[in-house]
């Protein structure tokens, strides 16, 4: 097994980290006070390069594979998570289900301006009644002669209300099918359509610079060819659409728990107790090696888990033990981090606050902990309810 990356994703790592810390790290704990979307870093990061990674050059996008993509989400989750979370939510799940769904009109329409950066795009799965069960979801699509009428809501949706959100991809619920269960199909609505209305949510505990909105649909309109690829396949693009995803949060966690052990290693050796630093004790010094332990085992699942996706393989079992390890281990990681920091580390003055908080999210968004599991259990042939 050769574990070497390729020259170019060395390159591609070394200058998202360069930038992280150039362009995010000054301006992340002002953005996170303020819970302010940063629309000069959102531009900066679109001229880097960092929207549309895996898609084919013809489209606009940088023809690299999915490790790529994941490594640059990992070195910007390193420095800060709202940044990290518009790069993966873009993406993984704004651009990805255009791109491998879409038929050739909305590829050339959308994608050469989603992966530019100048604009962003949602995708509207979560309904304030319709979570983990996202399948039983209650937005309803009906086809009224050309056009889809849409009635319906949807919430904690990433990018979906800044001020270049070009439009977003519905779930909706579009007849039944003959089993009685949902027939569910992903339409696309673009912003300014009259009858949607994507709104900010504010006071939210993490992921403060990120975007992050509520979505009304009330007899909105829509042509009937925004209808994303088959009638009725909405449910595989979904869960198509969740397991990159969960590669996404997967490089979030893993990033941020880099991130974490960084910024205790380096403040552990910088302060003194009894006359030594406090990295020199024992018991400080078993959890910086139990932190750099787990980091590596999360590493060495996340990248598999990317090249089975990037060699065709199945991958679905081990996006979910990647997405499940990694957020736990930022978990377990920041608590280390503030905890070798001591009162400071509940301090807003030291980033591995803000790390301690963004990191409960990814417990949580494109399937909770809990989900993992019961994923995982139905793979190796556990009948989990």
């Amino acid at each position: 097994m050769d574990f070497t990356l390729s020259t170019e994703q060395e390159i591609l790592r070394e200058s998202v980290r360069s930038f992280a810390e150039k362009e995010i790290k000054p301006v992340a704990a002002e953005l996170d006070r303020k819970e302010e979307f940063s629309y000069e870093t959102m531009q900066k990061m679109g001229e880097l390069g960092l929207f549309g990674i895996f898609v084919s050059e013809a489209y606009g996008g940088q023809g690299m594979d999915y490790l790529s993509y994941i490594i640059a989400t990992e070195e910007i989750a390193r420095i800060d998570g709202s940044h990290a979370a518009t790069v993966a939510a873009e993406n993984s799940l704004g651009i990805g289900p255009i791109y491998y769904f879409g038929n050739e009109n909305q590829k050339r329409k959308y994608l050469p301006k989603l992966c530019s950066g100048e604009a962003l795009w949602g995708f509207g799965l979560t309904e304030p009644n319709a979570g983990s069960d996202a399948a039983n979801t209650a937005t309803r699509a009906v086809l009224d002669g050309d056009q889809w009428v849409i009635n319906g809501s949807k919430t904690f949706i990433t990018n979906a209300s800044t001020r270049i959100s070009a439009g977003v991809t519905v779930l909706c619920r579009t007849g039944a099918l003959d089993d009685g269960r949902n027939e569910l199909s992903c339409i696309l609505v673009e912003s300014g359509t009259p009858g949607y209305h994507a709104k900010e949510m504010h006071d939210k505990m993490m992921w403060r610079g990120s975007n992050t909105s509520e979505l009304y649909f009330e007899d909105c309109r829509v042509p009937q060819e925004s209808l994303l690829g088959t009638r009725g396949h909405g449910f595989h693009q979904m869960m198509q659409t969740l397991d990159g995803g969960r590669l996404s949060i997967g490089g979030m966690g893993l990033g941020g728990a880099q991130g974490c052990f960084d910024m205790a290693l380096k403040y552990s050796r910088e302060r003194e107790q009894f006359g030594r630093p406090i990295s020199n004790f024992q018991i400080n010094a078993f959890k910086l090696a139990d932190m750099a332990v787990e980091i590596e085992c999360a590493r060495l699942l996340l990248y598999k888990a990317c090249w089975l996706r990037d060699n065709d393989l199945p991958f679905s079992k081990e996006a979910a033990m990647a997405k499940l390890y990694c957020s736990e281990v930022m978990h377990r990681c920041a608590n280390h981090a503030v905890q070798l920091h001591g009162g400071y580390g509940l301090m807003k003055d030291y980033d591995v606050e803000r790390f301690y908080r963004d990191q409960k999210l990814l417990e949580i968004g494109e399937g909770t902990s809990e989900i993992q599991r019961i994923v995982i259990a139905r793979h190796i042939g556990v009948r989990c309810l």
